[in-house]
């Protein structure tokens, strides 16, 4: 079973295996630099030697790339997409530099040039990239608040399909919990990845976000809980660890510090939920 969680690049990207081996996680994610800000990944040779080094000799991965935060693939301004490209496109670079092998993205938010429209200018965005062998990119599915795409799962299925890229997606069951997916019980986790199934094929499940939603299915609100103290609960974080369609799936936990809990807490919590 390959869990882990996001983990900080702090003091140098090569520490955060380590951090990873101290939470009990055997993969993850991290950013390359701050989310909040347009800013390059700045990772020294030797660092990102280390950084190989010590994943494979503590056999931590896959691991996988968060793209910023600002990055917004559905934009209609052209000045935000050739950012968000430049932005995706140094990502995809760092990611050949580490040998890690997922770059995840959110699509991002039409702000009002419609559904369509925003998923044919993320289509096109990618499209842009060159991205390196070994590389793939990650389409995550999103909560769906505003004017935000990616949390019907149809539209990652329209951008997996028109894309000349070789994407996958990621899926966050929070988000996809927000956006309507009900993951709170057996049957409601059986239909989200028959859906799932459906719109983008499960074979193109790459890497799940696993996390707890403090907030009701459908209400698009975003915000994560403790794996199993959450609206999806116990009884549907068992079902979604124990489904067929993640059994070789690597799972990253993006919850919580708070209440004693952290990281390593998570990552335990669904170890013992794995039957």
């Amino acid at each position: 079973m390959r869990v882990g969680a996001h983990e900080s690049i702090a003091g140098g990207v090569a520490n955060a295996v380590d951090r990873q081996v101290d939470d009990g996680g055997n993969c993850g994610q991290i950013f390359t630099h701050s989310p909040q800000v347009w800013q390059d990944p700045d990772i020294a040779d030797d660092d990102a030697a280390a950084f190989r080094e010590r994943s494979a000799e503590h056999d931590v991965g896959p691991w996988v790339i968060h793209s910023s935060y600002l990055v917004n693939l559905c934009t209609p301004k052209d000045d935000l997409r050739a950012k968000s490209i430049d932005s995706m496109q140094r990502e995809v670079d760092a990611a050949a530099a580490l040998d890690i092998p997922y770059v995840n993205v959110h699509l991002g938010a039409h702000t009002g040039a419609g559904v369509e429209q925003g998923l044919d200018n993320a289509v096109s965005a990618l499209d842009e990239l060159d991205v390196h062998d070994g590389v793939t990119v990650l389409v995550e599915s999103d909560a769906g608040s505003g004017t935000k795409l990616g949390g019907d799962f149809a539209h990652l299925g329209y951008v997996l399909e028109e894309s000349t890229q070789d994407l996958e997606v990621c899926l966050d069951t929070a988000h996809a919990f927000a956006a309507g997916y009900d993951l709170s019980t057996p049957t409601g986790v059986d239909e989200t990845f028959a859906e799932l199934n459906s719109e983008v094929s499960l074979e193109n499940l790459a890497y799940v976000h696993l996390n707890d939603s403090k907030h009701a299915c459908g209400t698009n609100k975003d915000e994560h809980a403790h794996i199993g103290e959450g609206e999806i609960g116990e009884e549907g974080m068992r079902a979604f660890v124990n489904h067929p369609a993640v059994e070789d799936v690597p799972l990253v936990v993006e919850t919580p510090n708070e209440d004693g809990k952290g990281f390593a807490w998570n990552i335990q919590r669904v170890r013992n939920l794995r039957e």
